[in-house]
């Protein structure tokens, strides 16, 4: 994953709410049925109602994200659950830091 992968994908301020929110997702998300918000992460439709956004507007926010390795996608049943990938966020901070 590239640096600059990453700082377009956080160059965006619905991008960075969603990650903000994902940081807490129990204080910023009501339970769900599926999957546990900590563990398995939010399931993109709680994302999208938060957001007040479309289903698809959402989807490519999170595949941005994704494809910037900053969240991870898991699947149970019909859904797809995002959660922060710490490791990779910290790696980008210090890469970030680095250069500038």
């Amino acid at each position: 994953m590239s640096i600059a992968l990453s700082i377009r994908a956080l160059a965006n301020e619905r991008r960075l709410r969603i990650l903000e929110w994902l940081k807490q997702p129990r204080r910023h998300f009501p339970p769900q049925v599926d999957g546990d918000l900590v563990n398995d992460g939010v399931c993109g439709v709680l994302i999208a109602r938060k957001l007040g956004v479309s289903q698809p507007t959402v989807s490519e926010h999170l595949k941005i994200l994704s494809q910037a390795g900053l969240v991870r996608a898991m699947r149970i049943k019909q859904w797809t659950f995002y959660r922060r990938d710490e490791a990779r966020i910290r790696a980008v901070k210090r890469a970030i830091l680095a250069k500038i």
